[in-house]
């Protein structure tokens, strides 16, 4: 019987179910199309795992921001919390570059806190307040004692900043091959800056890094002695090869005695190695002579930084003599 019941896509009168509806003929084509698929939940924003990963990456970034001392050295530029009284003291007294020193609130002073902020406030380092929550984040749980001190990331020169015609006398570099303790890294600057040497160049891996350590056992001298860093240390030797200097190595084993040297006055490069690997072999057969030291038979070897100082200090006295 006609009549609305016998349209296409009409509702018989008690009946639940739907009939057959008429298509849009395309206009609707957009709205059946997929959407792709679902995103994983750490890329949706109002889910928990989301929330997880940003809380993850910042506490990853604060870590990096103070772990120069800690984790790997990033390309030797990181920067390092300086954390205890004796230590944030020697730092300051060593002039160790500091961007921040940080105070925990109501800490008990005494004659070390005392002196660390007169010295910050001298020096012109902000001095910032700061809960004991935050100083344990910022040193990273190292028992901090109220103070802790930022310092900067080295800014380090070029290797090929290091060769100047122009410096008086004779040039004369060091380089170090394995040299991982930052103590040591300090003496040897120390010992360059007080034999007239004009600079030092590390290596990027498995070297020691200008942290706090290194600035406090220089004394001072690395604000004075420019510290470069070398991608490839043997390509770096070479090059200064080809520059006119004379590379030499220094190891128990050499080929001539230190009191024998030769090439003292000319343009030198001073290649020591690790007390216990000494030199690697690419760098060892890149150098010109191999250097021993004279000792007495009861003693091993030398300390890195006591050997660089005793061959820094004869090249030293022949070039005054000559």
């Amino acid at each position: 019987m006609p009549g609305n019941s016998s349209r296409r896509g009409a509702v018989r009168k008690g009946s639940s179910k739907k009939g057959p509806s008429a298509g849009s003929g395309g206009a609707r084509r957009k709205g059946l199309q997929g959407r792709g698929p679902t995103p994983k939940a750490v890329d949706r924003p109002k889910h928990q795992a989301h929330k997880n990963a940003v809380r993850a990456q910042k506490r990853s970034d604060a870590s990096g921001a103070r772990g120069g001392s800690r984790g790997s050295r990033r390309g030797k530029g990181s920067s390092e919390v300086v954390a205890g009284r004796n230590s944030v003291l020697e730092a300051l007294r060593a002039e160790v570059p500091a961007t921040t020193m940080y105070v925990a609130g109501r800490v008990e002073s005494d004659d070390r806190v005392r002196e660390a902020v007169k010295i910050a406030t001298q020096r012109g380092i902000p001095i910032l307040e700061t809960p004991r929550g935050e100083l344990d984040r910022l040193s990273d749980g190292s028992v901090h004692q109220g103070l802790a001190l930022q310092v900067p990331p080295y800014v380090y020169a070029d290797p090929r900043d290091l060769v100047n015609p122009e410096a008086p006398g004779a040039p004369l570099l060091v380089a170090l091959d394995g040299i991982t303790d930052p103590r040591n890294l300090g003496a040897i600057i120390r010992s360059v800056a007080a034999f007239g040497g004009h600079g030092v160049v590390v290596p990027e891996r498995r070297s020691a890094g200008m942290t706090a350590s290194a600035w406090k056992t220089s004394a001072g001298a690395a604000a004075r002695v420019p510290v470069a860093l070398a991608s490839n240390l043997t390509r770096t030797l070479e090059a200064y090869r080809k520059d006119g200097f004379f590379v030499l190595g220094l190891d128990m084993d050499g080929d001539v005695e230190l009191p024998g040297l030769e090439l003292a006055t000319e343009p030198l490069v001073v290649v020591v190695g690790s007390e216990g690997k000494g030199l690697s072999r690419l760098v060892s057969e890149t150098c010109d002579q191999i250097v021993s030291i004279p000792m007495s038979s009861s003693v091993e070897s030398l300390n890195a930084g006591i050997a660089t100082g005793v061959a820094l200090y004869e090249v030293a006295r022949q070039r005054a003599r000559a």
